[in-house]
């Protein structure tokens, strides 16, 4: 049976391995026994679900994220859990399908600055996702993701690291403050003592990940003016998709679950994170994770591993 979406003239397999070429070259060199041992337990990316099977999925989920007034918490949550599961082809395939109008058909393509804004949502997405699931995933993820980039959204994209994450003598404070202020935000009343806790298990931890928080997680400063700046309540939905989507991390899961609700209490909200921290928006967040986890992860549900109890 073929594998690989129709949108694709090659299998994901094929055009990513193409893409780390420098990577095979290296393999090269290395020595037999170690090369061998590197092919066992399965070193390869998981087999992605032909579109076939993902596209209905994505289609009764964003139909619904519509009439929610919720499209950009969708494609954030989509972006994170299909990261999450590893399927970078199938984030390039989630670019495709919310930028055109017909996902196999390229003329499709709606405006280059819409097609821009969707791109730079769904790579913040992935960025923040580091946090949660690690540096691995997120660069296949983005290389699935900038292979489908039309190469006007890719001049589009903004090129240049952001001064306001880079730590310099001018921004190392600022950076931590942002840090702890997201940390507070979260985790109040427990922020304290989970601060403490987290230094106990080793001093640098907690520096670490406050200065994380501050630097990747956290809303950068200028709000909507900053070219894909996911608010504090998509922020929390990058968490939650994360922490869902990798599987027996229950606590962690809780924590962001817990913060997703308190991100109705910042300032100046907009409609659609106002409703994604209600009650009734980070359940639909997290019953919409499932939704396209039992598609292309079904032996997940089936095995019982996502057993954390909200």
């Amino acid at each position: 049976m073929r594998r690989y979406s129709s949108l694709d003239t090659k299998p994901p397999s094929l055009r990513l391995s193409q893409a780390f070429s420098v990577i095979t070259m290296v393999v090269k060199h290395l020595p037999a026994p170690v090369k061998h041992l590197l092919t066992l337990r399965n070193p390869g990316l998981p087999l992605a679900p032909p579109f076939s099977k993902l596209h209905p999925v994505l289609t009764s989920t964003f139909e619904d994220a519509q009439k929610r007034k919720a499209t950009n918490g969708w494609l954030t949550l989509a972006t994170c859990t299909l990261l999450t599961a590893n399927l970078p082809a199938s984030v390039g395939q989630l670019y495709q399908f919310a930028t055109r109008s017909d996902p196999v058909s390229p003329a499709t393509r709606r405006s280059v600055s819409e097609a821009v804004n969707k791109a730079a949502l769904m790579r913040e997405s992935a960025l923040k996702s580091s946090i949660f699931v690690g540096v691995p995933r997120t660069i296949l993820s983005l290389a699935g993701l900038n292979e489908v980039l039309e190469d006007d959204v890719k001049a589009g994209l903004r090129k240049e690291p952001s001064p306001k994450r880079v730590p310099t003598a001018e921004t190392a404070a600022e950076i931590v403050t942002r840090g702890k202020t997201l940390w507070k935000s979260i985790y109040t009343p427990h922020d304290e003592k989970l601060y403490a806790k987290l230094g106990g298990y080793h001093p640098d931890f907690i520096e670490f990940i406050i200065q994380a928080y501050g630097a990747v997680l956290s809303p950068m400063p200028g709000g909507a003016a900053e070219q894909g700046n996911l608010s504090r309540a998509l922020g929390s939905v990058v968490g939650t998709a994360c922490l869902r989507a990798e599987t027996r991390v229950g606590p962690q899961l809780i924590s962001h679950v817990f913060g997703l609700l308190k991100a109705r209490d910042v300032e100046g909200l907009s409609e659609e994170d106002y409703w994604l921290s209600t009650d009734e928006g980070t359940e639909w967040v997290v019953r919409t994770i499932d939704e396209i986890l039992d598609v292309v992860q079904p032996e997940t549900s089936e095995s019982g591993q996502v057993n954390a109890k909200l």
